[in-house]
């Protein structure tokens, strides 16, 4: 499973790059705007921290300025994905884009009937919100298995990126669900490192280590 950042924040990438296991970054409008930089210029620096795929977003309505505001961003650095919405006029986008060999991410999945559009309209990732839905009362991971069976009844390439994650259990279950990829906020990603024992333990081996080496020394 591939791990994604799901943030524009640039410390916050740069913090989490290190690790070594952190595949790439997605973004959306709501977490630019919270940045306050024109999306171009924020993907470009955000590309020029991590090289992994990184989503951006189309803030767009229609079909046709959907295209081109998706081949500009494609521009910018060959990682871009082109973020689109599960509209009728996104799922027209990322067919043209498609078929110009631009990679998608259609966004905003609640269903496994969009999910099963996306793939056939080409997307190279999808990504339903298992969090959002869960929210409405229905079991979001539920969604999670039912897309990855349709894909793979029928060989579609397209990546089910589980989205709106809310802590290590949702990456966990995901994971035993099939998602090829989990874009998670930094928050989560550090609270995945996280158990009792691995503090307790590592406590207790440090002691015993300083212990013995201290009356060695002394």
């Amino acid at each position: 499973m591939k791990f994604f950042l799901d943030t524009a924040n640039l410390d916050e990438i740069r913090k989490a790059v290190p690790l070594g296991i952190v595949d790439g970054v997605t973004t959306n409008p709501s977490l630019m705007a919270r940045e306050g930089i024109a999306i171009e210029d924020q993907i470009r620096k955000i590309s020029g921290i991590i090289d992994g795929d990184i989503s951006a977003e189309v803030v767009s309505s229609t079909a046709k300025e959907m295209i081109v505001e998706g081949r500009g961003l494609a521009k910018i650095h060959r990682n871009i994905v082109v973020k689109v919405p599960l509209i009728p006029e996104g799922i027209a986008a990322v067919s043209a884009l498609t078929k110009e060999g631009i990679r998608t991410n259609v966004t905003l999945c609640f269903s496994a009937a969009q999910a099963l559009l996306a793939a056939k309209a080409g997307a190279y990732i999808v990504s339903p919100f298992i969090g959002r839905v869960d929210d409405i009362g229905w079991p979001g991971m539920d969604l999670i298995r039912d897309i990855v069976t349709i894909y793979n009844n029928y060989g579609y390439k397209t990546q089910v990126l589980a989205a709106s994650i809310r802590g290590p259990l949702h990456v966990v279950d995901a994971a035993k669900a099939g998602a090829h990829i989990a874009t998670m906020p930094l928050k989560v990603l550090h609270q995945m490192f996280h158990h009792p024992l691995t503090e307790k333990g590592l406590e207790e081996f440090l002691k015993d280590h300083n212990r013995a080496f201290q009356l060695a020394g002394a």
